[in-house]
């Protein structure tokens, strides 16, 4: 089961960093590294020097220039960022989170942020969920590695209870891939009808699309149906 999990780095700034998160991932019994636009030389020697024994990781770790690209294996994405945004995506509890890590027929991705700056709200658009790891209140700053250390043991605490309630609905949710595919065509055909005026307000607009339907989480068969509603709308 935890195969099903990924955990995304997006454009982390130190090696050493990388080589921690593969090093706790490997202790958890993870393996599924993706990286996105790193600001090294990837791997270098502290990544290995850091990494330990968990050098086969980084090793089989995919490298991405686009979020959009890492995300598609992953039906659902949970974003961690170390405050609260003003961003119309559901931020959700730490039992809230061990309740989705729960589901079966999920390719889950973790997303997390580079380690000055965090997660844009641009990276944030194409999750379903935000995670604030529960920290003391008077200060709300851990490291990359710390963090994704915290996110390993949670999943894997979950993962080593008995066996959940199999009553449980399981729905079998569209991939990332699916989910932009349609959001390429939508922005295609409102393009076509100049959607996207004035100019200056398209990059917010298309944030804001994004944020709409990447929050979803549709099976197949409805994300067909939207797919076919937006063509059929467009028509003349």
């Amino acid at each position: 089961m935890k195969s099903k999990f990924g955990f995304i780095l997006v454009k982390p700034q130190l090696g050493e960093n990388i080589g921690a998160c593969a090093r706790s991932m490997k202790n958890f019994g993870f393996s599924k590294l993706y990286i996105v636009d790193p600001k090294i030389n990837f791997p270098n020697h502290k990544t290995k020097a850091t990494s330990v024994g968990a050098y086969d990781i980084i090793k089989k770790a995919r490298v991405f220039n686009k979020i959009e690209n890492a995300i598609n294996p992953f039906n659902l994405i949970i974003s961690l960022s170390a405050r609260r945004r003003d961003i119309n995506k559901k931020h959700i509890s730490l039992s809230e989170f061990q309740n989705i890590i729960k589901k079966k027929n999920l390719n889950i991705g973790l997303m997390f942020g580079p380690e000055a700056s965090g997660l844009s709200n641009k990276d944030l658009s194409f999750s379903n969920y935000i995670f604030q790891i529960p920290t003391s209140s008077k200060f709300k700053s851990l490291n990359l590695s710390h963090s994704l250390t915290l996110t390993c043991f949670e999943i894997f605490k979950v993962l080593s209870k008995k066996k959940i309630n199999k009553k449980t609905l399981d729905l079998k949710l569209s991939s990332k891939s699916k989910i932009l595919s349609v959001v390429n065509h939508l922005i295609s055909l409102l393009e076509k009808k100049d959607f996207f005026i004035p100019e200056e307000k398209r990059h917010s607009m298309i944030l804001n699309i994004n944020n709409l339907i990447y929050r979803l989480e549709p099976n197949d068969k409805e994300l067909r149906i939207l797919s076919s509603i937006i063509s059929t709308l467009s028509k003349k």
